[in-house]
């Protein structure tokens, strides 16, 4: 489910700036409907857990699952990439889980000193938000990093026993990445179809009713398409069918025309269903511009991985990990909101302070708006999931196949649900984390209830006064900077749809990165939006910025439909295997 707020379509008044800021309640509760591919992480960490935990249990181990479950836990990364790109990220979240781990046990196996534990635990949760929301590996974020390195600081601890803990969270962590990536073996380009289809959808429904907000949603989904496509490797007939569908679905909705009547959001909806399907790709009709464009594609897929674009991207990753990132705020809100509520806990005598900081690690999102209704949903799901412990508590103590069987059900059902709201996801991973302490040894159930409750309340509180005491200037820097990118991406976008000299490619990739350039604008002034204590928004200029960026896609896309000609798409550059 997307963390995006909703951007105005017109200029809101410094009244109605106020009012939104009152924190509505019911809209942070209300539930969606639940993600395309719900079932696929689901599912994942499932087989990724059964296998390390009934092996545990055949060989009496079980006071081990912590370990073999934050490897396990890294099925649940990855779901949306495309194969190639998924192994890369998949292997990288494993080694960041252990790295996080390890630094957690040396310092459980050095200190007992719960003031230091505290800190170590909440400078792990800023450094792991900040990595995670810089690599944009997607949900479910830093949370699970940040669980599992709390948990492991306040668990005791021989500096003789790293090294195998750390291979089992290895061991169990290359399984999860074999659980991750074996879907390839049935369906290859599975996550570009999925990718192409949710393009189409939007591109429909901007088709069947233009406007501001289908405009950049499909503007978003549309970039989203041709960037999964660029990362999936070495093209296939499969992948040029997709490439040859984004481009009907950006032509729809950048510029409708004779293509874009009455019976063109049908056609795309019907598209997009026969992509998500197992059958063939759909094949649109050949339109003017297309083998040109498919051309520029390819041309920009071998630049992104020569050595200069693999350069490049990590120049871009270490940029937006920089003491000037617009990230760093919400990295030291995190950091602020964990210390402050780990110390709260341990001075009231909570035996397990790292629920509070893992509460508070949860609640820090893009904005204070979004983490005031991260604030609720937590606090909701987590104080109904203590309530479904209490009542699956019995269940699980008949015996140790019981408390496993117990933990899948639960992981699967969180999984299943979190997409609807987070809150309905937390009464399923609520009781699962708490069930994860019976794997240690049987705890008096009414104390664990009472520390989970009031660590729940602490670690909300605490986390949203750091988020509203450390401030966010950082955000309307930002949209500046997406304003003056955008208005560079159009000037270029129209230069080259006006000059005949200009290379197809050149004018397909200016245009391309004239809607990244507003999918950034939009995200930019979303974040914005719901951020306090900051100067006013240049609101009027970022609508006529998007207003100006659309049109100019346009424009863009009605000269290539009516310059280029239909011919069969030209040999691509060469592109080496992935």
């Amino acid at each position: 489910m997307s963390d995006a707020p909703t951007c105005p379509e017109r200029p809101v008044p410094r009244a109605a700036r106020a009012a939104a800021r009152r924190l509505p309640v019911v809209p942070a509760l209300r539930l969606s409907r639940p993600s395309d591919t719900w079932f696929k992480p689901a599912l994942s960490v499932v087989a990724a857990s059964a296998v390390p935990h009934l092996t545990l249990l055949a060989v009496g181990r079980l006071d081990l699952v912590i370990f073999t479950l934050a490897g396990s836990l890294c099925a649940l990364y990855g779901h949306g990439l495309p194969y190639a790109r998924r192994a890369r990220a998949v292997a990288g979240v494993v080694l960041g889980m252990a790295a996080g781990l390890a630094v957690s046990r040396a310092t459980a196996a050095l200190t007992d000193s719960t003031a230091v534990l505290i800190a170590v635990g909440a400078l792990l949760a800023a450094v792991q938000k900040a990595v995670c929301d810089a690599t944009r590996i997607g949900p479910p974020g830093h949370v699970i990093f940040t669980f599992v390195s709390s948990a492991a600081l306040f668990a005791p601890q021989r500096p003789e026993q790293i090294p195998a803990h750390l291979a089992l969270t290895l061991g169990a962590g290359a399984f999860a990445w074999l659980v991750v990536l074996a879907p390839a073996l049935v369906r290859r380009e599975g996550p570009e179809r999925r990718s192409v289809a949710r393009a189409l959808e939007a591109a429909a429904a901007c088709a069947a009713d233009p406007g501001p907000r289908t405009r950049s949603a499909a503007a978003a989904a549309v970039h989203a398409a041709w960037q999964c496509l660029l990362a999936s490797g070495r093209p296939t007939p499969v992948r040029r069918s997709l490439e040859r569908l984004v481009v009907r679905a950006e032509a729809a909705f950048a510029a409708p025309g004779p293509d874009g009547g009455a019976g063109e959001p049908d056609r795309l909806r019907e598209w997009a269903a026969r992509t998500r399907a197992r059958g063939p790709v759909p094949t649109p009709p050949p339109t003017a511009g297309t083998a040109d464009e498919l051309y520029g594609i390819a041309a920009e897929r071998a630049a992104l991985r020569c050595p200069e674009g693999r350069r490049a991207a990590r120049r871009a990753l270490l940029g937006r990990l920089g003491p000037g990132s617009p990230l760093m705020p919400v990295a030291l809100r995190t950091l602020a909101g964990c210390a402050l509520a780990g110390y709260l806990c341990a001075a009231l005598g909570v035996g397990r302070p790292y629920w509070a900081i893992v509460t508070a690690a949860s609640l820090h999102q893009a904005n204070v708006t979004l983490s005031w209704d991260r604030t609720l949903q937590r606090t909701l799901g987590n104080l109904l999931g203590v309530l479904v412990f209490a009542a699956v508590l019995p269940v699980s103590r008949t015996g140790p196949l019981a408390l496993v069987c117990c933990c899948l059900f639960l992981s699967f059902a969180a999984e299943a649900l979190i997409t609807r709201n987070y809150w309905l996801g937390s009464v399923a991973v609520t009781p699962m984390a708490l069930l994860v302490l019976e794997f240690g040894g049987a705890h008096p159930a009414g104390e664990v209830i009472g520390d989970r409750v009031l660590d729940t309340v602490l670690g909300a509180l605490a986390g949203f006064l750091a988020a509203v005491l450390v401030t966010n200037r950082r955000a309307a820097g930002r949209v500046e900077r997406a304003l003056d990118t955008a208005e560079r991406a159009r000037s270029e976008a129209e230069r080259t749809g006006a000059d005949p000299s200009a290379a197809p490619a050149e004018r397909d990739r200016a245009r391309r990165t004239l809607t990244a350039s507003l999918v950034e604008l939009r995200e930019a002034g979303d974040t914005a939006a719901g951020e306090w204590w900051q100067r006013a928004l240049p609101e009027q200029r970022l609508l006529a910025a998007e207003l100006a960026g659309h049109r100019t896609l346009a424009a863009t896309a009605r000269r290539r439909g009516s310059g280029a000609t239909t011919a069969s798409t030209p040999t691509a550059p060469s592109i080496g295997a992935e």
